[in-house]
């Protein structure tokens, strides 16, 4: 096979891309990506055997979060890109190297003399190079669980937070993935560790939004469109944001939120501008055709690209931090760490304002201050028989038929429960006319996928309201919808905080072995997903 990739919900045929990703990438992007993951841990290696101070590696840290993040899927396809980005991390291994003085002989160490010997390495030291499926299964998990949790941690450190200790536990668990002695409990203990770690991660990120933009509110959202020239702004990084709305401020050009930058809308700071004037659009997977009806610029600050389907559309499309796209046009800060939009800003003026492709407002903003805020109603609610359930759907959404499940569960849910969400999973059903109990929407939307962090910390706050010894008390249902590498994390966090019963789907991922699919099944209660009348009755006896 030209390549092997499992990371993502929709890994072919259930078990994996072998030719070209479904995702979009091609054979040359993946295997660079694993050579990529690998450069990584050779610098983890070093630091950890080397016994280095993380907190005296300054940009190293940041170096290895990139590396990370950019192998997210959907994140980067630019070859030119990644490769730059291993040479980097070559350079940085091997001035590690001089500064220790113990014995690293063992240690990962390759050199690329060209884009041919790159290539050859990559097919190497890819996924499959770990023979046992048990080990390669546990190594992936802890992997792509560092891939969501380095997105979330490269966030919070472009808005001037870090924890050292984050980045200690990065070293660590990538240099054990390179470990042979480590058996497949030392893994599995490692693995909840990195869930663990995740949670941390999400709490770093969540300080550092609402430290500088507040704390989310009950907000309504604009889903129609005016008549000004406007960009899209896609992806997850509250700082780009807050960058393109000031660049743009009386430029006479909008700003959307798109997909997952939806939640941008929720945050007082933000609404004090008056350029940002709603979203526009659905989940990511929808973008070639909205992007297609909405004429201007696309600004993406992260994963998720869907590959376009013709140059006009690349011409439009701009990238930021780990996201890149061959042909399209990436912006880097400067020294700073500031960004110039004004490229992006100036090709919104030549071009027509946005087609509208639906009107309305839709709500959200309830991240744990707005829930607790509303705390009073809620336990009442819950006393009186008026919340019966809570279900948790948080995660992603996907280009698969199958994801219409979660549109028809959310519609045959009782009318007497209410659904907490996060991430883009939130687009199957956050349309829906669901109603409200008692003045509380049915459909409580957290915010992003890291601000799932938010739902954990409500459902802690509700166990202590009640006083109740187990989390896993509470009538709330966990059935979650996963895609890529950060819904990985979330879950991993869930399980850590002894969350326990998770149904996911569509389906389960392929990087989990029968054995280790095992081990989550028998000691977590991890399910799959059925019909939605099996799933509904399953879920409300």
């Amino acid at each position: 096979m030209s390549m092997f990739c499992y990371q993502c919900q929709e890994a072919a045929k259930g078990t994996g891309c072998t030719v070209a990703g479904v995702c979009g990438k091609n054979e040359e992007v993946s295997n660079l990506q694993d050579l990529l993951i690998y450069s990584a841990k050779g610098i983890a290696e070093v630091v950890v055997k080397g016994k280095l101070d993380v907190a005296g590696l300054g940009n190293i840290n940041e170096n290895v979060l990139d590396s990370l993040f950019k192998t997210i899927t959907n994140a980067n396809f630019d070859p030119a890109a990644i490769r730059a980005q291993i040479r980097k991390n070559l350079s940085i291994r091997n001035g590690l190297v001089k500064s220790v003085s113990g014995d690293l002989h063992d240690c990962v160490t390759f050199e690329v003399s060209d884009d041919a010997s790159m290539d050859a390495k990559a097919i190497e030291v890819g996924v499959l190079s770990t023979e046992n499926e048990d080990v390669r299964s546990l190594r992936e998990l802890i992997i792509y669980g560092l891939k969501g949790y380095a997105a979330y941690t490269q966030h919070a450190l472009n808005l001037g937070k870090e924890d050292t200790d984050l980045y200690a536990f990065t070293y660590e668990a990538l240099a054990a993935t390179l470990d042979d002695s480590l058996t497949a409990d030392d893994l599995v203990a490692l693995t909840l560790k990195t869930g663990e770690y995740g949670v941390k991660a999400m709490a770093l990120l969540d300080a550092a939004n609402t430290g500088a933009y507040g704390n989310p509110e009950l907000s309504t959202v604009n889903i129609g469109v005016k008549n000004n020239p406007a960009i899209l702004i896609s992806g997850h990084d509250l700082n780009d944001m807050e960058m393109l709305l000031e660049q743009t401020k009386g430029t006479g050009v909008d700003v959307y939120t798109h997909s997952e930058m939806l939640p941008a809308n929720y945050y007082p700071k933000f609404k004090e501008y008056d350029n940002l004037v709603g979203n526009y659009g659905n989940a990511w997977w929808k973008q070639k055709e909205e992007f297609e009806t909405f004429n201007g610029p696309i600004l993406f600050t992260t994963n998720c690209i869907v590959p376009p389907k013709d140059a006009a559309t690349v011409a439009r499309i701009f990238t930021s931090g780990a996201a890149g796209f061959p042909g399209s046009t990436h912006i880097d800060a400067d020294e700073k760490g500031n960004k110039d939009f004004s490229a992006v800003i100036e090709l919104a003026k030549t071009l027509p304002s946005p087609t509208e492709i639906e009107k309305g407002e839709i709500v959200g903003g309830f991240a744990h201050a707005q829930v607790f805020a509303l705390a009073d109603k809620v336990v009442d609610a819950v006393k009186s028989g008026a919340i019966k359930k809570f279900f948790v759907m948080a995660g992603c959404d996907g280009r698969m038929k199958g994801r219409d499940y979660y549109t028809e569960f959310a519609k045959e849910l009782p009318k007497d429960t209410v659904i907490l969400t996060a991430g883009c999973a939130k687009f199957r059903y956050n349309k829906l006319p669901l109603g409200d109990i008692g003045g509380i929407p049915r459909v409580l939307d957290a915010g992003q996928c890291n601000d799932s962090y938010s739902l954990a910390i409500i459902a802690l706050k509700l166990k202590e309201i009640f006083e109740l010894n187990d989390i896993n008390e509470l009538p709330i249902a966990y059935n979650i919808a996963w895609y890529e590498q950060k819904a990985v994390i979330v879950l991993l966090a869930l399980l850590s905080l002894g969350v326990k019963n998770i149904h996911l789907g569509p389906t389960l991922p392929a990087f989990l072995s029968p054995n280790v699919a095992k081990v989550l099944i028998d000691t977590f209660g991890i399910a799959g997903i059925g019909s939605v009348e099996d799933d509904v009755k399953l879920f409300m006896a």
